[in-house]
């Protein structure tokens, strides 16, 4: 393994403390979108934001993802039909009460017109192990690796400028089916990707305080 010299920027601690405050302004903007508009987005800002995801790390190097980005009308009719024919199960037999409990206060059912109207659907996959030849390699912490290069992604699209949704049909088998994945990928999130319609509606959710989510020892 050949070394390089690390290529790092560095701040005055007031430029530091000024960038951290407008990053975190700006993510508390973020919110999950579930009326888009089929308004054109350029399919670079699409792919420079995937890039950034594939800067994410990884246990050992491995980069065990793949994106799958999907803006064909015909191909995102079969995902919606598939997604719903999931969706309807999971809501009308397979989820406890409890969850739908949970679930009643955004006002969510099996129907998702987004998979259909947003200009963008990127199905995320992870890469259990490659394949060299006929030989299996294995992948270290996959779902550790593949859940920070999606949180990149998520934020990327966002400081882009676009609205997001994190839709996780279950089961998801039916994405690898439809694209055309290998065996040894399995999809883990469907994000429709685009603008929020001018009238995009949100829930008026309250995050947990610092205290909540942080300690310092």
């Amino acid at each position: 393994m050949a070394f390089q010299k690390l290529e790092f920027d560095t701040y005055p601690e007031s430029e530091m403390l000024n960038r951290s405050r407008l990053f975190l302004a700006q993510m508390r903007t973020r919110r999950t979108v579930r009326d888009f508009s089929n308004k054109h987005v350029p399919l670079e800002i699409i792919e420079n934001t995937i890039r950034a995801a594939g800067a994410a790390p990884s246990g050992a190097n491995k980069q065990p993802w793949h994106f799958a980005v999907v803006k064909d009308p015909v191909v995102k009719q079969k995902i919606r039909i598939a997604a719903e024919k999931e969706e309807k199960e999971f809501y009308t037999h397979r989820a406890p009460d409890e969850w739908l409990a949970d679930l009643n206060q955004f006002g969510t059912d099996w129907h998702k017109p987004f998979l259909e109207t947003a200009p963008y659907l990127i199905v995320v996959f992870k890469i259990n192990y490659d394949l060299s030849g006929d030989r299996k390699r294995k992948n270290y912490y996959v779902n550790e690796s593949v859940g920070i290069a999606s949180g990149v992604l998520l934020t990327a699209l966002h400081h882009a400028g676009l609205a997001t949704l994190t839709h996780t049909p279950s089961p998801m088998g039916f994405l690898g089916k439809i694209l055309n994945r290998p065996e040894n990928e399995k999809a883990v999130l469907l994000i429709p990707v685009g603008y929020p319609t001018n009238d995009a509606r949100v829930p008026d959710l309250k995050k947990k305080s610092f205290t909540e989510i942080s300690s310092t020892i």
